[in-house]
């Protein structure tokens, strides 16, 4: 089986980027490669070319929170790369949806298919807050995935499964926040300046609460739609699609029954722009029907075995909730549920398979011990 590691760091943005950058060495330089062949095949671009057009997101991040260009940094150094190389991967979703190269890959689709879920107890009942995902992309990814597990000076102490070389990705945090995500596309999705989607994620894992991540989201111009499902333990939770621009393009979705479930196209009756995602991945519809379909008419909230389940269901085969790469398409059009990952927020405990959960077992990881450095701001009231 293919067990992700697990990277340990701590220390300043620097010091951690460096650990983070040694300790993953031969999966960030596995990462650059790989896309620096996807840049090429899906927008016929060399690196220079990428490395360009990735150098014009480098003011954007500096204004909205420079230590992640230390972090960037570091992990240039521990991996032995340049920093522009891990600057490129922390900004492929831009890069990939940037005007010139969306026109290069206008008849193609993006595997990038996640399917997300919160449950929140009702106040006073009993029962922790889960929230977990199946993230699809790119089968060359499974080479690449690391656990990364973050002590930091300042700010929460956090765990993310996260390609090589990014900041974050799905993860939890000490101060009880937990945070899933899905790829949306607009047709302003064109590859202008702007904070950069994997460092959003990143920040969202800085704020102590669901309403500081929400600051978070609007405290810029974003330069990419995209899915951010947020969840606290005490039960807390927003659902927040974002399309590219300012605070006034978030469109905010909230619990049914305890329960917020969401795949890759816009659900909000709000969002009035042109919604591209089905386009690009066109079975998102057929994902969050199936997942809808297994939560009929259950009786009480669902639980972590009722999601273990349903993430391995394959209706709708190779792109069902399981996705298994479809040998009809172009390599580089191909998906595969990479990992599937289920937090229990209230215990603080990741159930990570590494790979298709139709074939991997979920393995069980206790975060108590790690994640127990004490919240920012207080709450004995819990």
């Amino acid at each position: 089986m293919n067990q992700f590691p697990h990277v340990r760091v701590e220390g300043s943005a620097l010091d951690r980027g460096r650990a983070y950058g040694s300790q993953a060495r031969d999966r960030v330089q596995r990462s650059v490669a790989a896309y620096r062949d996807v840049f090429a095949d899906w927008a016929g671009w060399d690196w220079a070319t990428v490395r360009r057009e990735a150098a014009r997101y480098q003011e954007p991040i500096a204004a909205f929170r420079p230590a992640y260009l230390d972090e960037i940094r570091g992990i240039a150094e521990g991996a032995g790369l340049d920093p522009a190389d891990v600057l490129a991967i922390n900004v492929r979703t831009e890069v990939m949806f940037a005007a010139k190269a969306r026109q290069a890959a206008a008849q193609r689709h993006a595997p990038d298919g996640c399917t997300a879920f919160a449950v929140v107890p009702p106040p006073g009942a009993a029962g922790s807050a889960l929230i977990g995902q199946n993230w699809d992309w790119l089968p060359h990814t499974s080479e690449t995935v690391v656990v990364l597990e973050a002590r930091q000076d300042e700010g929460p102490d956090f765990v993310t499964v996260v390609e090589a070389g990014l900041p974050a990705k799905t993860g939890m945090h000490s101060s009880g926040l937990g945070l899933v995500t899905n790829a949306l596309v607009t047709a302003a999705d064109t590859g202008a300046p702007g904070i950069p989607y994997h460092l959003a994620l990143r920040a969202i894992l800085d704020c102590e609460t669901v309403s500081d991540a929400l600051t978070a989201l609007q405290s810029g111009e974003r330069s990419s739609a995209a899915n951010y499902l947020i969840a606290h333990r005490d039960g807390s939770v927003v659902n927040v699609e974002a399309a590219p621009g300012d605070f006034s393009q978030l469109f905010l979705l909230f619990p049914e029954d305890g329960v917020v479930l969401h795949s890759n196209h816009f659900l909000s009756p709000r969002f009035a722009g042109q919604d591209v995602s089905v386009w690009a991945m066109p079975d998102s519809p057929l994902r969050l029907q199936r997942i809808r379909a297994g939560l009929s008419g259950q009786k009480g909230l669902p639980t972590l075995d009722t999601f273990r389940t349903l993430l391995a269901d394959h209706a709708n085969y190779p792109s069902g909730l399981c996705c298994h790469p479809d040998p009809r398409m172009n390599p580089y059009d191909q998906g595969a549920t990479v990992a599937s990952v289920i937090m229990d927020l209230g215990t603080q405990e990741m159930y990570l398979a590494d790979g298709n959960p139709c074939s991997v077992p979920y393995r069980q990881l206790d975060y108590r011990e790690f994640l127990a450095k004490p919240s920012a701001v207080a709450a004995e009231h819990l």
